[in-house]
Order: structure tokens, then sequence, then C-alpha cells
């Protein structure tokens, strides 16, 4: 299991794929299958049965995972995309920072 440059609530651009140039916050990160659920990006349609959550069923819009290298974090200073590198702050805990900027990433 590998680490990711984002977290579940932070902004990321979509670089590759059919949402490409969009944004969107990360709902859920799968690391084990290497994937990200974005809010609002890559929908598709489910067929539902009826069921108590749903009394109707029919079709349901959901967002679908994206692969992690289609995803790229935007940096919260500048509103761009950016890669991220780690490095040990002033009290030697593991931080993440952006390469463009140089500002860390809460």
């Amino acid at each position: 299991m590998s680490k990711y440059n984002f977290k579940k609530g932070e902004t990321v651009k979509v670089i590759a794929g059919e949402d490409k140039g969009k944004q969107g916050r990360v709902l859920t990160v799968l690391p084990n299958k290497s994937r990200a659920i974005v809010e609002g990006l890559n929908m598709i349609s489910k067929h539902t049965k009826p069921n108590a959550e749903n009394q109707q069923g029919g079709i349901v819009k959901q967002e679908a995972s994206i692969h992690v290298s289609n995803l790229m974090l935007v940096d919260p200073a500048t509103g761009e995309p950016c890669k991220v590198g780690r490095k040990n702050d002033k009290d030697g805990k593991l931080v993440r920072y952006s390469k463009n900027s140089g500002e860390l990433i809460n």
C-alpha cells in the first residue's frame, strides 16, 4: 500500500480522461485499488432494485472511482494543480508541501 498526494476532503483536479480539467473534493480514497472517488466527477448510471432507502428503484446517478494517477492535488495557496513533496519540519515531523509555491499543505 503506497502513500498518495491527497487525502479525503481535499480538492483535486483531473489531469486525464473524460473529466479532464474538472475539479472536485475527494470523498473516499481506496488505497488497495489505487483509486479515489471524487465528488461530482466520473458519474455513472446504476440500476437499483427497490429497497428500504429507495422505495421506487430505477436508475441512480453516482460517482465512480478514478485512478489516482489521473488526479493532481490543487494547491490551497494558489488554486493551481501542484506536485507534492514531503520533508521534515522543525519538530522532525513529516509534512507535505507544494513544490510549485513551497507552501506547506495541512
